[in-house]
């Protein structure tokens, strides 16, 4: 029996963020028109999956324990962490990466093999990437709960 436990839980969160993952990739296929499977495992870009997985997972403990529920409180206080940290911190640190980028290709220019890999730009999101990813997230959570209701599992 999967409704109304710990694994509905996780089941609903992780399927959240894979679902993000898969709208990231598809979005890249239809603007592209070219396949590229990096979009299914890196960070960054619309919707977050980030958000989409830590509300999923907030919102199913809000349906099963309660939205009064203590549990959910660390739910949701988790969840505002990590949205907050997708669009802040990793973000800002992509900006950083972005400039160290360009003064490296500027500095080794003519030797561009001693320049080395380039660090990773797309870390964050932007408030509306991450506000995305949340409402994902909770419509995830709701239909699929219901979904569970349904068929009873």
């Amino acid at each position: 029996m999967i409704l109304y436990t710990a694994y509905e839980v996780l089941i609903i969160g992780l399927l959240s963020a894979t679902i993000a993952q898969l709208i990231k990739f598809f979005m890249f296929l239809i603007v592209n028109g070219k396949v590229n499977f990096k979009c299914l495992t890196t960070t960054g870009g619309m919707p977050s999956a980030h958000s989409a997985g830590v509300i999923s997972l907030a919102t199913t403990v809000g349906l099963i324990d309660g939205f009064d529920s203590t549990i959910f409180a660390v739910a949701m206080g988790l969840a505002l962490v990590v949205m907050y940290d997708a669009a802040g911190v990793r973000r800002a640190a992509g900006k950083i990466a972005a400039t160290l980028n360009k003064i490296k290709d500027e500095f080794y220019k003519h030797n561009t093999a001693a320049a080395g890999e380039k660090l990773k730009e797309l870390l964050g999101h932007t408030p509306f990437e991450v506000f995305a990813g949340a409402l994902l997230g909770v419509f995830c959570a709701y239909s699929m709960h219901l979904w569970f209701i349904y068929l009873d599992i």
